[in-house]
């Protein structure tokens, strides 16, 4: 079973590989910089280095590792600037992923600003295109399912799959399904029947075949609240029976598991990972 934690590269990058270990993944999400501004420090031959040779002594599949694009870039942006820098962060960090060896980025969708889904999309459709063209094709970029959000795009699973076949070459491209922002929207996988037919669904609008990572979080929100606000596994609104379906469904499939569930007096992280062990059964 391929699963695991979102870990800190907290001292130097190679640091992730180390917690990933400890904490006994066998899977791994990293943001390879500060995920909260836009500077990013370069990525020096060393860290590089490190981190690969790590990984391999690690025995961690190199492709069960991902990276996660940072916050602030806005892929849907009808605005010049913003949709230029967004674009920018994007192929860095394509580029970065690339030099660490990691096979896998996660891109959030962003916003249209009120401009409507079909501008939001024309805009995402020429980002991802021209960072397909502009970066090395050892990775794959990964989009992500939105929870719903005003001025969202990508939170409809027709709509996804629609968006991910509009993006050439198809290779360079793939879906990372969250379960909190799937419930979000309206999802339910609250109960065996939901989860199975919420997995239906998504094979028929996408295709298992271009699901490479699955981001299992609980929700905080109720089914169709739009909140993405992750909960510990099986104490949200998802709960046990829909966690231990999509789990076992998903480890069938051999597709790597993230986890990206809060830390508090209820549940760490290690917990987290123990209850989904404990869930796969």
């Amino acid at each position: 079973m391929q699963v695991g934690l979102h870990v800190s590269i907290a001292g130097s990058i190679d640091k992730a590989v180390d917690n990933a270990v400890a904490t006994e993944c066998t899977a791994f999400q990293i943001f390879t910089r500060n995920p909260r501004g836009w500077a990013a420090k370069p990525l020096s031959n060393t860290d590089a280095t490190n981190f690969k040779e790590k990984l391999v002594k690690s025995k961690i599949d190199r492709l069960a590792t991902v990276a996660h694009m940072p916050y602030l870039p806005n892929l849907s942006s009808p605005d010049e600037d913003p949709f230029a820098r967004s674009l920018d962060s994007l192929i860095d960090e394509v580029k970065r992923c690339s030099k660490l060896g990691i096979p896998y980025i996660v891109a959030h969708l962003g916003s249209h600003k009120g401009k409507g889904d079909q501008k939001g999309i024309e805009m995402l459709v020429k980002a991802f295109t021209k960072a397909a063209e502009d970066t090395p094709d050892d990775v794959t970029i990964l989009l992500e399912n939105t929870a719903g959000q005003k001025n969202s795009v990508g939170s409809d699973l027709d709509q996804l799959g629609s968006i991910l076949s509009q993006l050439k070459p198809a290779k360079r491209f793939g879906i990372c399904f969250d379960t909190c922002h799937a419930f979000a929207f309206g999802y339910d996988m609250s109960t065996e029947k939901g989860a199975a037919a919420t997995l239906e669904k998504f094979d028929t609008a996408i295709g298992f075949e271009h699901l490479k990572i699955l981001h299992l979080n609980d929700s905080k929100g109720e089914l169709g609240s739009n909140l993405d606000r992750h909960e510990h596994i099986g104490l949200g609104y998802i709960g046990e029976k829909g966690m231990k379906y999509i789990i076992k469904a998903i480890n069938r499939k051999k597709i790597p598991i993230i986890l990206e569930t809060p830390i508090d007096e209820r549940r760490d992280d290690v917990g987290n990972l123990n209850k989904v062990k404990e869930l796969a059964k």
